[in-house]
C-alpha cells in the first residue's frame, strides 16, 4: 500500500506519486493516467485507456469474422 496527500497545485487539488509508483505504471511526466471507478465504488489508476481496449476488441472480432479476406487483401 501507497500513503498519498493531497496537495494544493494553484487552484487544484493532486497527489504526487513516488518513483515506485511511476515506474510500475510504466508512464512518465507528460503521459496520460486513467482513474477507473469499479462497480464496488473503489477506483483503479491505469496508464490504459479504457475506451481503447473496446475497439480492441471489437476490432479482433471482425478480424476474426472476415480473417480469408484480410489475408487475401494483403497479398
Amino acid at each position: 500500500m501507497v500513503e498519498l496527500k493531497v496537495r494544493k497545485f494553484g487552484n487544484s487539488l493532486g497527489v504526487v506519486l513516488p518513483k515506485e509508483v511511476i515506474h510500475r505504471l510504466n508512464t512518465s511526466d507528460g503521459e496520460p493516467l486513467f482513474l477507473i471507478e469499479a462497480a464496488d465504488g473503489s477506483y483503479r489508476l491505469t496508464p490504459f485507456d479504457p475506451a481503447f481496449e473496446k475497439k480492441m476488441t471489437k476490432a479482433e472480432g471482425i478480424i476474426r469474422r472476415y480473417r480469408n479476406a484480410l489475408h487475401t487483401l494483403a497479398k
